[in-house]
């Protein structure tokens, strides 16, 4: 099995070839109980200018223990350069 930064980077190039947008970092990973993998990939759906109002999206993406992706899904949508809102 590959280490840590090489299965994150396998997913994230994954996640492009599946959707055809810019992957930009993960945001969050973890091991699953099933010794798989679930992270948050932030990724470029639109670019615009200036490079600020281009929108990101955040995809929540699950790898098998061999680090292959199983599934994904939109979970956020947003600006560049826009903070979260307080809760």
């Amino acid at each position: 099995m590959a280490n840590t930064s090489e299965t994150l980077r396998g997913a994230c190039e994954q996640l492009a070839q599946l959707t055809g947008m810019t992957t930009e970092s993960v945001s969050s990973f973890r091991r699953t109980d099933d010794d798989g993998w679930q992270l948050t990939v932030e990724v470029v759906e639109l670019e615009r200018v200036p490079e600020t109002m281009s929108l990101l999206a955040s995809y929540e993406v699950e790898l098998d223990q061999d680090g292959e992706l199983t599934g994904y899904r939109r979970v956020r949508r947003y600006e560049r350069g826009r903070a979260d809102r307080s809760r």
